[in-house]
């Protein structure tokens, strides 16, 4: 009996819509188990329950309740399943779900969210934005939808820092990263600002160093990856030290045996750990932490759950001369009425080498030479019946799209310079205008132009009688320095920013980006290279470790 009294003292039992409504009101982290009548609550679980609740001693801040979904119009939607399910609910708002008794994951949940409720407790973080779950009938049409998107999908965000970029070390990391069988969901380039440093390193806020931390990470372009673990398990690793998971494992052994899943049973590396193996944490910092990891996807990826459902592919093709001729503007009508972006596009007249590598898949038919001469002639006029092949070519593979798109479109990289009258709020605007545009912002940072920096961008200028006037416009405040890379950029990026006068943009350009954020003919909002030695020329001064891939352009 004196067990049973403790096991009630432990969870309080919830079997009403106003028992619910009243739990509700607790302060503080209250852990709800919901159970079916017909089976109970979990019994595996409570051995862990009642023993965080021992060690973490903190009575007003948390709390255990059992909820019978039966009797209960809010929990209608978990009725009838089979497997336990573990809501967390801050201070009335239902901010977690977790399915199973994944007692690991319970039990790093709860120890981060009690952790955060003491820190705004001491006044020492502000309390997150979560968003609440809604509860939703898994037999209504998009029910399902809802109620999977829990926090069963693990999501780390990774931080590739500005030393790593500039060093282009990123593309590794990336690769080494998808090798392990994580997966990359969705990613970004950015400047940090200081107070989004601040949020994100907030657990080393107290290192003596940490104000040049926030200067170095604030300096420069860094990638942001949100990362998936993918469903490929890792070899398990060595025995560790007993730590609270392996214990909370012994704790429901039994129960395991109906509701364990592979990722269970075998320990996988976390990212963080995988990329301390390989050599690489130094230039890529993660965070793991669910509830911080959910604020940070919020705030940097505010429309993920759409996003990263969004896969792009890019593709190859190519129309041959008899198609181009007759029937070109009909085929760029059928490509973008199914859907398709055309993002670059040009006239070419093959050389037989290209043709050759092209037409591989015939170089053993007769035709094969009569199809390599047709093929490098632009002016030729001949019936498109006349040769058994397709008109049209594709990449046959994402493999061979990459590879063939940057033979066709070689990547060229420009300066661009957004100017210092240029608010936080219009440079979001152009960024997103030149991502529109297919530019890839390959670096990045944040500096003011004093003289002799200035002299690095504008060095054609130097002895103009106006050179002066600019140099006092530049000092005004930081100026955002961007490398901009796609093909044909230089010329493209020039299309985009508009001519120099933006009353004269607004008038032939208007769309540009100087008729939208130009004043005047020195605040005309931004800059960029003429041509590309000018480009060139800049981009290996501001950043120096910059090594161009293609430095002869197109």
């Amino acid at each position: 009996m004196a067990g049973k009294k403790r096991e009630i003292q432990l969870q309080a039992v919830v079997n009403s819509q106003s028992l619910w409504d009243e739990m509700l009101q607790n302060k503080g982290l209250t852990v709800i188990d919901v159970y079916q009548a017909w089976c109970g609550p979990c019994k595996a679980m409570q051995t862990l329950f009642r023993k965080l609740k021992n060690e973490l001693n903190e009575d007003e801040l948390l709390h255990f309740v059992v909820a019978e979904a039966d009797n209960i119009v809010t929990l209608q939607p978990f009725r009838d399943q089979c497997e336990p399910i573990f809501l967390f609910s801050v201070n009335g708002k239902i901010i977690a779900k977790i399915n199973g008794a994944n007692a690991p994951l319970v039990n790093q949940k709860i120890i981060n969210l009690v952790n955060e409720e003491k820190k705004i407790a001491a006044g020492e973080l502000v309390r997150p934005q979560y968003h609440e779950i809604v509860f939703v009938d898994p037999d209504a049409d998009d029910g399902g939808e809802v109620l999977n998107e829990s926090v069963n999908q693990l999501y780390s965000i990774a931080i590739i820092k500005p030393d790593a970029v500039i060093n282009r070390k990123s593309l590794e990391i990336k690769q080494k990263i998808i090798k392990a069988g994580f997966v990359i969901e969705i990613e970004d380039k950015r400047v940090f600002t200081e107070q989004q440093v601040r949020d994100f390193y907030h657990r080393i806020a107290h290192q003596p160093d940490f104000e040049d931390f926030v200067l170095f990470m604030t300096s420069g372009l860094s990638h942001i990856l949100v990362i998936s673990q993918g469903n490929e398990e890792q070899p398990a690793l060595g025995e560790t030290e007993s730590d609270p998971e392996t214990e909370a494992k012994e704790i429901y052994e039994d129960h395991l045996a109906m509701v364990t899943t592979p990722m269970m049973r075998k320990k996988r590396d976390s990212l963080e750990e995988y990329l301390e193996r390989q050599h690489i944490s130094q230039f890529c910092d993660v965070e793991e932490n669910i509830t911080d990891v959910n604020r940070f996807i919020d705030m940097f990826f505010p429309d993920f759950k759409n996003m990263k459902n969004l896969k792009l592919e890019k593709i190859l093709a190519l129309l041959r001369p008899a198609l181009f001729q007759e029937k070109k503007e009909d085929v760029l009508k059928i490509i973008e009425d199914e859907g398709f972006k055309i993002l670059m596009q040009r006239q070419i007249v093959l050389s037989e080498e290209e043709a050759q590598t092209l037409c591989k898949e015939y170089e053993n038919e007769d035709y094969f030479g009569n199809l390599i001469e047709k093929m490098t002639s632009l002016c030729v006029r001949f019936a498109m019946e006349e040769l058994p092949i397709n008109q049209l070519y594709g990449s046959d593979s994402l493999e061979a799209a990459e590879r063939e798109i940057r033979y066709f479109f070689p990547p060229q990289s420009t300066l661009a310079l957004l100017k210092p009258h240029v608010t936080q709020e219009q440079r979001e605007e152009i960024l997103k205008l030149i991502r529109e545009a297919g530019f890839e912002i390959t670096q990045m940072k944040e500096m003011l132009l004093n003289e002799e920096e200035a002299g690095k961008i504008y060095s054609k200028i130097k002895g103009k009688d106006f050179y002066q006037d600019v140099l006092e416009m530049l000092s005004e405040g930081p100026s955002l320095v961007m490398v901009l890379t796609k093909w044909n950029a230089v010329s493209d990026w020039r299309q985009l920013i508009g001519p120099v006068e933006p009353d004269e943009a607004k008038l032939l350009s208007p769309d540009s980006i100087r008729a939208k954020f130009g004043r005047s003919v020195l605040k005309n909002a931004v800059h960029g290279s003429s041509n590309t030695y000018e480009a060139m020329e800049s981009i290996t001064r501001i950043f120096e470790e910059f090594g161009p891939e293609n430095p002869e352009g197109n």
